[in-house]
């Protein structure tokens, strides 16, 4: 194996010299830097990751803990872009990512370790946390031990968060069926999370801003892509003795139940019934009418996470606790139709 010794000799420079023009140090030359790495390739020369590990403490690997819950897995076009990015930005500033699983981590005495446990043996320089029970307890240490970690779409007092603002979006949506002349308005908002408590409180709070009456069965409950509880909300939604004349679903997959739902009852999108969903994934863009939903940055979303975890790992001292909140813009589709008469 090729040594760093064995480059300044055939370059003609100390060892140190070699070392700084590999690491790209300002206080040597340009061309000297160009004549030791191309020297380096041609001779084959790999650099020592374990010296580097011991002179910067640092592993350059970033723990990702993604459990995927509520059917929020790798398939799912939202989360699977947000992760992408965050990949991609992270190996752009030189780390590996690695995913942080909780089945099958035992410690050399048969002992299945914790999160924060995992996390010290594999010596990740900080964590990333998304799409997970953030009220394990387990994840409640991870979040106060002395780790770098930042937190996606839940916000800890004390720790960094990426947040897409689902509170504005949700308004956003209401508002936009508001303006096509919408006042009969129902939603069927995902299963019990602290992000679902902020889009309904969103909801509730822009209806009453623009006058709207919300009777109670017009809130309705379904899990995130459940197209299947979708479904029957919708049925129930069609039932009801004054029809909502617009529905907002809990995310674009979902919406797939509700959509089925009103043609099997004989109704058409939009001339009969509006319909909005959240996300948008491509699968919206397919359908006909196309979907009328809020898109998510999932790829600033990403990069806003790697950005921020990796300048907590490098600049502790100085980086600030932040929760930084990333706009989604509306998709206006073909599924909201426009009232001449506001009903």
């Amino acid at each position: 194996m090729v040594s760093i010794k064995d480059v300044s000799v055939a370059c003609g420079v100390s060892v140190a010299t070699v070392s700084k023009a590999l690491n790209n140090h300002h206080d040597i030359g340009e061309e000297t830097k160009e004549r030791v790495r191309e020297t380096a390739r041609r001779m084959g020369y790999v650099p020592n990751f374990a010296s580097k590990v011991l002179k910067t403490n640092r592993t350059y690997n970033i723990g990702v803990l993604f459990s995927g819950k509520s059917g929020n897995d790798l398939t799912h076009d939202h989360y699977a872009t947000v992760l992408n990015s965050l990949k991609c930005c992270a190996e752009e500033k030189g780390y590996d990512i690695t995913f942080v699983s909780k089945n099958g981590n035992l410690s050399a005495w048969d002992h299945r370790m914790t999160y924060l446990e995992h996390c010290k043996y594999r010596r990740f320089d900080g964590v990333a946390v998304l799409c997970t029970d953030f009220h394990d307890p387990e994840i409640q240490e991870l979040v106060e031990s002395d780790l770098p970690v930042v937190t996606f779409d839940h916000v800890f007092n004390d720790r960094s968060a990426v947040v897409s603002d689902t509170v504005k979006g949700i308004s956003d949506l209401v508002r936009y069926a508001f303006e096509m002349g919408h006042r009969r308005i129902a939603y069927i908002h995902g299963e019990e999370s602290a992000e679902t408590k902020s889009r309904v409180s969103s909801f509730y709070r822009t209806c009453k801003e623009l006058g709207i009456e919300v009777p109670p069965e017009y809130v309705r409950e379904a899990a995130y892509r459940d197209t299947t509880k979708t479904y029957l909300e919708t049925e129930a939604l069609l039932k009801c003795r004054i029809c909502p004349t617009c529905i907002l679903f809990p995310d674009d997959f979902a919406y797939i139940g509700g959509f089925n739902s009103i043609t099997l009852a004989g109704k058409r999108v939009p001339e009969d019934i509006s319909t909005i969903g959240y996300d948008g994934i491509e699968i919206g863009k397919y359908l006909e009418p196309a979907l009328a939903t809020l898109k998510q940055d999932s790829e600033l979303l990403g990069r806003r996470l790697a950005e921020k975890l990796i300048d907590e790992i490098e600049q502790p001292k100085i980086c600030l606790v932040e929760h930084l909140l990333v706009e989604g813009k509306i998709y206006p589709g073909r599924s909201v139709k426009k009232l001449t008469e506001a009903g």
